[in-house]
């Protein structure tokens, strides 16, 4: 980790430390989500696996839709469907509108993670809110909308992490 220079003011923070800060925050987010989903039934959930969930969608995807999705090959997809069929929370069905081609579809289980997941984020974003004051995290909030790239909301974001 990069040390601030000893003539720089503690007040104006060293360039290294917004998107160390930043990630704090996410990771503690999203670690205490996990905690939160173990305790309820999701012991086996991971980010990157929620990542998946959310890639499938609503109406289920084919492996190389998924794959898009989330930044990797289809036989990186197809790893993931697999570990999360084996796991309850995604099931393969025929395509309706192609027979040749399998759908990967939430389960009862999958969507329960996803109900909970949400519910888990308004609870951990009302938590911030009781720390810090709702006006502070309206504020942050819109700071980071406007900071960050249009395009920065994808689920790809654990291939990013390992590319």
């Amino acid at each position: 980790m990069a040390e601030r220079p000893d003539d720089a003011p503690a007040e104006a923070g060293a360039g290294f430390e917004l998107p160390v800060l930043l990630f704090g925050g996410f990771r503690s987010i999203i670690d205490a989500l996990h905690r939160e989903l173990a305790e309820h039934g999701h012991p086996d959930m991971s980010p990157a696996y929620g990542y998946a969930l959310q890639a499938v969608g609503r109406g289920g995807s084919t492996a190389s839709e998924i794959g898009r999705r989330l930044g990797v090959s289809k036989q990186a997809a197809g790893k993931t469907v697999e570990k999360l069929e084996g796991l309850g929370y995604v099931e393969r069905v025929d395509d309706p509108q192609d027979g040749r081609r399998k759908l990967v579809r939430l389960s009862p289980r999958g969507i329960d993670m996803l109900v909970r997941s949400a519910e888990g984020f308004d609870r951990l974003r009302a938590e911030w809110v009781r720390v810090l004051g709702a006006e502070r995290v309206r504020a942050m909030e819109a700071d980071l909308r406007t900071m960050a790239a249009a395009d920065a909301f994808r689920l790809d974001m654990a291939a990013w992490f390992n590319g």
